[in-house]
């Protein structure tokens, strides 16, 4: 695509950035899934590290292309990734309930460490949802807008 026919490609290959997004995505990645570990007992949690796995995706999208990344981390995947923090959520309260506790009372389990364990699954699954509607809001608005819809503008 070039100038002379009339349409324009935002994606620019750079060298460079590909570089190092390569080498920093999997620490930004990986910094993501410690600070969703971590948010019981310091600073952070789901939301922040389900952020932070989103924004090492959206960066190898700015660095490799949209349409390649589409195609690498499909839209059914995303959708699993939300599924499944959302099923871990409602799963570890729903079983809390289960053993006549209240919904995430992790202490109904009886379970050494349940609380611990209990609070880290669900700020897993929070992560994967935050980290999947981010990443899904991204790719939605990467794709652009019908203005060919047929709709009536008033």
């Amino acid at each position: 695509m070039s100038a002379a026919d009339g349409s324009l490609s935002a994606y620019v290959e750079s060298t460079i950035i590909m570089t190092t997004v390569r080498v920093v995505s999997p620490f930004v990645f990986t910094f993501g899934l410690f600070v969703m570990f971590h948010g019981a007992e310091s600073a952070g949690g789901g939301f922040q590290g389900g952020a932070i796995v989103a924004s090492s995706i959206i960066m190898l999208a700015f660095a490799f292309g949209i349409e390649p990344t589409r195609e690498w981390l499909d839209d059914s995947v995303i959708r699993l990734l939300v599924g499944v923090g959302a099923t871990t959520f409602v799963g570890i309260g729903i079983g809390a309930l289960a053993f006549d506790g209240a919904f995430l009372e992790y202490a109904a389990y009886g379970i050494s460490h349940g609380v611990k364990y209990g609070i880290e699954l669900v700020e897993l699954g929070i992560g994967a949802i935050v980290a999947g509607v981010i990443v899904s809001l991204f790719m939605n608005l990467a794709g652009g807008f019908n203005h060919d819809s047929g709709g009536d503008d008033a």
